[in-house]
């Protein structure tokens, strides 16, 4: 025959027990805290991720709006310019042309200087190179002249004069 449990033993058969439970229940706690907190960190790691990937982001459109920024001024100044080229053209033959009226020549001369002192403003210089050597960069060749004073590849008249803004040719001398 079993012996028979006391009260005391009974009691702590219940506290171990109880103890066993309350263990198992805070490691239980213990380990969904544990998964909870590895979920929280990955999902952190991953939002960490997609805002430097969203700052790198930004960073580069800024660059790249600035950079077009940069290059769209020059280009829409020189395309302006470019329009305004044919206005001094025909001023140019209209003050080389002979005539009796020399108000009428003198305000054409008045107009024409306002221009070219409107291009200096704009740092848009003339390509004009009578004498110098050819450069295709610079010049567009219509026609070949043998004058021996002159020598080979060199410039000898300029139809059309050329302009340019800094390093950007807007139109070839020619």
């Amino acid at each position: 025959p079993k012996p028979e449990k006391t009260d005391k033993a009974d009691k702590a058969d219940k506290t171990d027990k109880e103890k066993k439970d309350w263990f198992g229940k805070k490691n239980r706690e213990l380990e969904s805290l544990k998964a909870k907190l590895e979920t929280a960190e990955n999902k952190a790691a991953e939002l960490k991720e997609q805002l430097l990937r969203t700052a790198a982001e930004y960073d580069n459109y800024r660059k790249r709006a600035a950079k077009e920024k940069a290059e769209i001024y020059p280009e829409a100044t020189a395309r302006t310019i470019e329009a305004f080229l044919p206005l001094a053209d025909n001023f140019e033959r209209a003050a080389a042309v002979e005539t009796s009226d020399e108000k009428f020549k003198s305000g054409i001369m008045m107009i024409y200087s306002q221009l070219v002192e409107v291009l200096k403003t704009l740092d848009v210089e003339t390509i004009d190179r009578v004498g110098e050597e050819f450069d295709p960069n610079l010049e567009n060749a219509v026609s070949t002249v043998t004058d021996e004073k002159l020598g080979q590849n060199v410039v000898a008249q300029v139809y059309q004069k050329g302009y340019k803004r800094g390093d950007k040719i807007i139109r070839h001398a020619m």
